[in-house]
């Protein structure tokens, strides 16, 4: 009978124990620009959150053709959000006040978000806010 609690107990605990944790546990710790910080899932290797997105592997351009993708970008009347640092590659954008815009087919990155940040428009990763590309 003990056994029997025991074992219940065990299994009612587990689902408890696998979801206490906030966030992602994988990959190297980054600074978020609301003054914490988190881990950065994507930079941790393949992934186990849904489908993994690519990336050219030579670490170059995502977008083929940048000025059809800024006059695609501008034709959509983006609001520009500003943020104290400077953006560069790798700056991971707040978690709240920016909106991310899916990244037409027609420019080769499926998957990928887009926005304007400091009036430059950026490519980012979804999952992690991380601008992977700026389109000058």
């Amino acid at each position: 009978m003990i056994k029997r609690i025991l074992i219940v107990a065990a299994i009612a605990a587990l689902p408890a124990t696998a979801f206490s944790q906030s966030g992602p546990t994988s990959g190297p710790i980054i600074r978020d620009p609301s003054g914490g910080s988190t881990r950065d899932p994507a930079l941790a290797g393949p992934m186990m959150f849904g489908p993994a997105l690519t990336r050219d592997p030579s670490g170059g351009t995502m977008i083929a053709d940048h000025s059809a993708f800024r006059d695609y970008v501008m034709s959509q009347h983006v609001r520009s959000y500003h943020v104290r640092q400077p953006v560069e590659v790798g700056t991971v954008l707040p978690a709240r006040g920016v909106t991310y815009h899916a990244v037409p087919d027609a420019y080769g990155a499926p998957g990928y978000r887009y926005t304007v940040v400091n009036d430059e428009a950026v490519i980012v990763e979804p999952r992690t806010r991380r601008v992977i590309e700026i389109i000058e």
